[in-house]
This record gives structure tokens, sequence and C-alpha cells, in this order.
């Protein structure tokens, strides 16, 4: 009988933490089999640092609160994991962390460049004499892992984006007559436009905002995007804009670059939302309002999706099923098996084919001017967002889980 590691990694998301829940609790309905699941604070660091959290310290009910608490329980990281050629003396330190703590079972819950990670550390035990059997599980808001039907985090971030642009389209609209004409919501997604897409499920019929979507898969135009801006204003008298934070000029470059890098080499992206308010109110002399979701889009557990936090908790349960039956090298995949009514399965795909890959919105998903989603993209993300899975509340707020980081 062996010990699991777990670590979280990468920006965090509404439903993380239910992951973690249902890895956890179903590794304690086998403790013939493995023994202490341990969490590596603040991810993969935890490893390379021998900083580990005892999870059997954790009481069942701990457990249960991890499944409606947001962001990384044990602390998350953006840390790039370079080649054994490169760094060998990474993979020693967490081969040694590995074998102080009689670890057998490796858990990484995170996105490409997560799965990345999980792939070299799988091929590195291996290599070591000191195999571990590696589960890559996937998160992430952005929902660009290919082979998964969707990513967890995206359902909740979907919901969220949804409700926030119907919502501020209704109070715009309750003034546009004397005061503000247009509104900008900002939205993640650096190269995939699937955040930004969701929004358009609050567009329901006719004229219903967003009346505009920007993608990081479309070049933006500005002459075609201030007439379409003009022609909405004119015609309803209001005009309500989703943009993702990483669209790109007819030149391919981020149209909000702010220069400097981060831990992956990804390029800092500051505020598009801005930027375009200035532009309409330079050249249309409209009065703009602006918002940035940015931290507050991937956080909102308040109003999860129910089928992500499903999904999220089902994978947690499945990695430790997999790993049980022997399973290796391999990132969990959520496979959609029909759309109405929404049923989906857990698979799973290599971890050398999913490492460092992008998904991206398909052509056929937006629309022919390139500025909403398609009855395709509708009806794929519809069941993405559906049911409420509100989290306890005590005093009016939501009661959490304080983050075991300390």
């Amino acid at each position: 009988m062996q010990n699991a590691f777990y670590a979280q990694s990468g920006g965090v998301t509404a439903v993380i933490n239910a992951t973690a829940s249902g890895l956890l609790a179903t590794a304690r309905q086998y403790p013939s089999r493995i023994g202490k699941v341990y969490a590596g604070r603040n991810g993969i660091l935890g490893g390379l640092h021998d900083d580990l959290i005892d999870t059997s310290l954790l009481s069942d009910q701990d457990v249960t609160a991890l499944k409606y608490t947001p962001g990384g329980a044990f602390g998350s990281c953006r840390h790039q994991l370079k080649s054994f050629e490169q760094d060998a003396a990474s993979y020693e330190k967490l081969i040694s962390t590995f074998k102080k703590h009689d670890i057998g079972y490796f858990f990484y819950n995170g996105g490409g460049d997560s799965q990345d990670t999980a792939h070299k550390i799988s091929v590195a035990s291996r290599n070591m004499g000191y195999p571990v059997i590696c589960i890559g599980i996937p998160k992430t808001i952005d929902n660009d892992l290919p082979f998964t039907d969707c990513c967890p985090g995206f359902g909740s971030v979907a919901k969220y984006v949804g409700v926030s642009i119907r919502e501020a389209a209704y109070d715009v609209a309750s003034m546009a007559a004397s005061s503000t004409k247009v509104f900008i919501l900002e939205v993640m997604g650096r190269h995939a436009g699937w955040i930004a897409a969701a929004s358009g499920l609050a567009s329901e019929k006719t004229n219903d905002a967003p009346h505009l979507i920007l993608f990081p898969e479309i070049k933006f135009q500005e002459k075609r995007f201030l007439e379409k801006v003009e022609q909405t204003v004119n015609q309803l008298g209001y005009c309500a804009i989703v943009v993702s934070e990483g669209v790109k000029n007819m030149n391919g470059e981020f149209l909000s670059e702010a220069g400097g890098r981060d831990a992956f080499g990804h390029a800092q992206l500051g505020g598009v939302a801005p930027r375009l308010a200035e532009m309409l109110q330079n050249k249309l002399k409209l009065k703009v309002h602006n918002a940035v979701a940015d931290y507050l889009q991937r956080s909102a557990r308040h109003i999860a999706s129910q089928v992500d936090l499903d999904q999220a908790f089902t994978l947690g349960q499945k990695a430790v099923e997999f790993a049980l039956a022997g399973i290796d090298g391999v990132m969990l995949t959520i496979q959609r098996e029909s759309n109405t009514p929404y049923r989906w399965t857990i698979g799973h795909v290599s971890l050398e084919n999913v490492a460092n890959q992008e998904r991206f919105m398909p052509r056929d998903f937006i629309s022919e001017d390139g500025f909403h989603i398609t009855d395709a993209c509708r009806e794929y993300l519809l069941p993405l967002i559906q049911g409420e899975a509100y989290p306890p509340y005590e005093n009016g707020l939501p009661k959490y889980l304080p983050l075991i980081q300390k």
C-alpha cells in the first residue's frame, strides 16, 4: 500500500476544490490500497520543496465542504517544469519527496501546461527507477484542452458571464436615453474565445444583449467594429459588448498586451475593454462604461453550474478509481454522449497527446460576420450551464472552508 500526492496548478476555478473533494472522499473508501493522500502546498512546488499537507487530518465534513469552496484549497502555482535534460535536479527533488513519503500515485489538477508537467513526471519517474502512476485531471476556465468535451471550471464561468451581461444590459438600457450608451465587459481567454462565446447564451432573441462579441479567433477590424456599434446604438439606443482579453489586430498583435511574461512565457495582457471604450468615446463620441471580470468570473462559486460541479467532483472520484486500476500516464476526459438530455461519461487520453495543446473555437461556432455565436455553438454550450449549485450561506454570505495553506 502506497500514499498519493495531489496538487492543484494554474489559475483556480469555482469548482477545482470539488475535484479535490471527490478525490479525497474516494481515496478514503480504499484504506487497504491507498494510505494517506498528501496535497502539495502551492501545487508542484510542494513536491519540489517537500512541503506537503497531510489531508488525513481533514475531517469528513471538511472534505465535503471543499466541494462548495472556491479558490485552490491547498494553494496553486504557475511553475514550468523544464525537461529532464535541462533540469535534472528538480526531478531528483521530486522523486526524493515521493520516496520519502512512499508516494505511488500522482494526481495533477490543471490545464495544458499542467498536463505537460504530469507527462514529464510520468516519464521521468520510470526512467529514474521509481515509477509512479500519474493521472492528469483537467481544469481550466478557458475550456481549451483538446480531447475532452469541456473543462471543469468553464461551465461556471460561462454561467457567470451570461448572467452578468444580461443584468448589466438591463441597467444600460434603462439609462441609455440620457446617459451611458455602450457597456463593455472584458472576460478571460488568451487564445480561445469560449468564455466570450458563453455570453451569447444571454441573447435568446433578436436584439438581446450582448450585441457584439469579440473573439481571439477573429482579427479585430476597427472600421467594422465602429460601424457595428454605431448601427446598434442608432437602432436600439444602446449597445452591450463582450470582449475576450486575447483579441488581436490584423497584424496578430494583442490589443491589450501590457508587456512582460508569466512563468510559462505567456504575454501579460492588460485591459482591452478600456482601450475599446476610449476608441468609442473618441471616434463616435459616445458615453461608455467598461468592466473587467478578471478574478470575479473564475471565483464566482455562488452561481456555479450544477453540471460543472458534478463533472469536477466525478473527475476526482474517477482519478482514484483509474489509478487503482493501473491506468497510468493519462489525462481524464469528459465524453459527451447526447445533448438533449445532456449525458456524459469519463474517459482518458494519453498525457503525451494532450500536453501543451489548445482547442480553439471552431469557425462554425462563430457567426458569419464574426460578432456573435451560431446555433451550433449554443447547442454545445447550453448544457454546460444547467442547474444552480448554491453553496451553504451563513449570516447572508456564502460559508466556505478556509484555505488550507498555513
